[in-house]
């Protein structure tokens, strides 16, 4: 068949008008993925990892390889999170390293707010407010009129400059008007071990550290900074019920990647994230814990990381931490 000029022309339009189709994308992941964790094995936060590793390699048919580096209090592990290049590297961490670290450090190698992808909250965590038997107090109003009648005697201690534990202490004796000295661990079995000597006599602390010197008897349970009573102990009131004001306290670990990483990445992983938390067996481990798990959206994690910028960035501009003060 012959084709007049008219119908080269319109054969031609007709092959430019077929849509082009994408190439395929490959399958993610295909090979292992590395889930760097902030702090070591047995930690709350290798705890909350391997509550959801253990799904992902199911419903994505890879590994999910937890690798514990600790130090720099979860600063270490985070950054190399957030230096992450392979495309198959997410980090688990807590609240600290994942939102006020630049803010607390100005030198550091990273910052959370630009340097991370917020996947999914995996699991919230209030503190529970401890002293030491000596302390002639047996709720948290009268520890804060015996704190405010006796200037300097208390020592309280904290994880570290700038950590949770540490700025909720100060943020308390600020609104309840009393000061405390501040003595810093590297952790909270140390910690843990000098208030039950009494050499320190009050600790904001997670449940995991303090539930068997609590029920023994070693150390009293005062109140719980969180926005209900806590399901472990049920007896002890808030912190809000003491009529202590301000907002909750609620330390976090959450599911990060690198800046970067591909929003249907993001998203499929939150949402396997969430269905992997409602597990029974895994929600009895962290809940034993004092944790509550989550499994939060994406957007939900990015509007926690903010307010906790804010909050407590805020605080530590105030006080002027420094990871060595």
């Amino acid at each position: 068949m012959r084709l007049t000029r008219r119908g080269l022309a319109a054969s031609a339009a007709a092959l430019v008008a077929v849509p082009r189709l994408a190439p395929a994308q490959p399958a993610w992941p295909d090979r292992p993925v590395r889930v760097i964790v902030s702090f070591p094995g047995g930690s709350t936060p290798d705890m909350a990892a391997r509550a959801v590793t253990g799904h992902f390699a199911t419903v994505f048919g890879q590994p999910f390889v937890v690798d514990n580096r600790a130090g720099g209090g979860g600063a270490i592990g985070t950054e190399a999170v957030a230096r992450a290049t392979d495309g198959h590297t997410i980090g688990v961490t807590i609240g600290g390293p994942g939102s006020t670290a630049k803010i607390l450090n100005p030198a550091l190698g990273y910052d959370p707010a630009t340097d991370l992808v917020p996947i999914s909250l995996l699991a919230r965590l209030p503190f529970v407010l401890v002293v030491h038997p000596s302390v002639p107090a047996r709720t948290a109003r009268e520890l804060f009129d015996y704190a405010r009648a006796n200037p300097g005697k208390l020592n309280y201690g904290s994880t570290g400059p700038g950590t949770l534990s540490h700025l909720a202490t100060e943020d308390l004796a600020a609104a309840e008007r009393f000061e405390a000295v501040h003595v810093s661990y590297r952790g909270v079995a140390q910690a843990v071990l000098d208030l039950v000597a009494g050499r320190i006599q009050v600790f904001m602390a997670p449940l995991a550290g303090v539930a068997g010197q609590v029920r023994e008897g070693a150390l009293r349970a005062l109140a719980v900074t969180g926005p209900a009573r806590m399901p472990q102990l049920p007896e002890v009131p808030t912190l809000r019920e003491a009529g202590a004001p301000g907002e909750p306290v609620v330390a976090w670990i959450g599911l990060f990647g690198p800046a970067g990483m591909a929003p249907d990445r993001v998203a499929r992983l939150a949402a396997e994230a969430r269905i992997g938390l409602q597990n029974p067996d895994q929600r009895r481990i962290l809940e034993a814990a004092g944790f509550e798990p989550v499994g939060s959206s994406p957007a939900d994690f990015v509007a926690l990381q903010k307010a906790e910028i804010e909050r407590w960035g805020g605080l530590i501009r105030r006080l002027g931490v420094r990871p060595e003060s």
